[in-house]
């Protein structure tokens, strides 16, 4: 019969075997972006594609807990640049510069998480993987967890909490349309890009008043 610390032990290896095939998958979409396959991804973690998909199902189910990771990553770094200690308006910039700076540091990351391989087919195998299906999810978690953050820091008055969901959903819905943009044109600096949206969320953002019982804004 198992034991409780036998359980513990395997699925403390279970997790950290995990954990390695995340990390072998995140080289080859660092190499491949949106055209990493699952061979790929097997062949680079050492092991045969069946106990890939034991490990997480398919494709999909893959790019579920490479999205997990990476958001998790991001909305860490988005919290910590909006609670760092300056202005409001300085506090707006960097965390608008946090997630431009995410994009840029790893596009094919980004690519892989947000458009799928448009100049090569997936392979049969992969044909009904939609990597559009599976990002809407990933934004709209964004965005609520932005609209938890300013319900807390920023006081909007009646129907408050439905706002901040708006703006949080909003912002996010911004700066991936705009991020989407620049990455693939470049037509400005990241600097001036972060100005120019700080400039678009600033009017009523600027007069909004922090809310007394939370972390400010």
């Amino acid at each position: 019969m198992e034991t409780t610390q036998q359980a513990e032990q395997q699925r403390t290896a279970a997790e950290r075997r995990r954990r390695e095939l995340l990390e072998a998958a995140d080289r080859v979409v660092l190499r491949d972006g949106p055209k990493a396959s699952m061979n790929a991804i097997a062949a680079e973690a050492g092991i045969t594609k069946p106990i890939l998909y034991r490990h997480f199902g398919d494709k999909g189910g893959l790019y579920r807990a490479l999205a997990k990771r990476h958001t998790d990553a991001l909305l860490s770094a988005l919290r910590a640049a909006l609670d760092a200690p300056a202005e409001r308006r300085e506090r707006v910039e960097a965390t608008l510069d946090t997630y431009l700076a995410a994009i840029e540091a790893r596009p094919q990351v980004y690519r892989f998480l947000m458009h799928p391989a448009e100049d090569a087919p997936a392979p049969e195998s992969e044909q009904g993987f939609d990597v559009g299906r599976h990002s809407a999810p990933l934004l709209r978690r964004m965005g609520e967890d932005l609209g938890v953050v300013i319900a807390e820091r920023i006081d909007l008055g009646p129907g408050s909490d439905v706002l901040a969901r708006v703006w949080g959903h909003g912002i996010v819905g911004m700066m991936h349309a705009a991020g989407d943009w620049w990455l693939g044109e470049r037509p400005c600096s990241r600097a001036e890009l972060v100005r120019a949206l700080a400039d678009l969320l600033w009017g009523r953002l600027a007069a909004a008043a922090d809310r007394v019982d939370g972390p400010g804004f």
